[in-house]
């Protein structure tokens, strides 16, 4: 029998995906499914917690988010096996690949090395994959007690609210998370369906290239996230806020203010024409 409640979280088999797993995986008739890239750690993951919580309904499927299709044939599978969709968590993502800065033994006759796009792919594209087909399948729910049919929450960065020089093209994917979770807000509360994100500092997870950089570092615990993801779950309202987590404490980050009456004017202009 299906579940009355089903989660999927991409990036589920490791980091802030697992803590936000663990924070639901004990609720009643909830069926969660984790997604990841690599199947051996996903197998491991899914044994590790049906041992830690026999009576857990959760279930891995291995997907490569930056890739439509593959998106496509995970959520399909859920929602036949389910019979719907109600919170996804689009949490997948990477480090910084290549660099977008001068070669220092550089050909001048050959020009410049093509940027390396896997950061944009996995953590912005990917994202854009899960919130669209999220939307789709949440929009079949029809629980007429309920104020939202679906929740999505982002996983995007406190590097993508501030500069972040280190890995400029990792700040621009979350950057774009943000900025699409802010805009989607209201098109989506008409059909009611929430959309948040998450803006954290530096919480300890497999996503860097070594476990070293985490010594010099003030940590945000998982337990601020998951934090953050029950005051989401629990309040509709807050719908297009971005949480950002440092240290034990969750912020709702606030866009910044209109420069000016006419620029307010102009983007209200917009949202009431219906295109731009």
């Amino acid at each position: 029998m299906a579940a009355t409640r089903s989660i999927i979280v991409t990036g589920g088999a490791s980091g802030i995906g697992l803590g936000i797993t663990k924070h639901f995986i004990t609720e009643p008739n909830t069926h969660i499914t984790l997604v990841d890239i690599n199947s051996t750690t996903g197998a491991q993951t899914l044994e590790t917690l049906r041992k830690e919580f026999p009576s857990a309904n959760v279930s891995f499927e291995q997907c490569d988010v930056s890739s439509w299709e593959s998106q496509v044939e995970v959520f399909m599978k859920v929602f036949d096996q389910q019979g719907r969709i109600d919170i996804v968590f689009a949490n997948a993502g990477i480090t910084e690949k290549g660099t977008l800065l001068p070669e220092r033994d550089g050909d001048e006759a050959k020009g410049p090395v093509k940027p390396d796009l896997s950061t944009l792919n996995v953590n912005l594209i990917g994202v854009l994959y899960s919130v669209k087909l999220a939307t789709h399948y949440m929009s079949f729910n029809r629980d007429p007690t309920t104020r939202s049919k679906g929740l999505i929450v982002c996983t995007a960065s406190n590097a993508g609210l501030y500069p972040f020089a280190m890995a400029p093209m990792y700040a621009a994917t979350k950057s774009g998370v943000i900025g699409l979770v802010r805009s989607l807000a209201e098109p989506l509360e008409s059909e009611k369906i929430q959309i948040n994100a998450l803006a954290p500092a530096v919480i300890e997870t497999n996503i860097a290239p070594s476990s070293a950089l985490f010594k010099s570092m003030i940590l945000t615990p998982m337990s601020t996230a998951t934090n953050a993801v029950a005051q989401f779950v629990a309040d509709p309202s807050l719908t297009g806020r971005v949480a950002e987590l440092h240290g034990e404490r969750v912020t709702f980050a606030e866009p910044p203010a209109y420069v000016d009456e006419d620029t307010g004017k102009n983007i209200a202009m917009f949202s009431s024409l219906g295109y731009a």
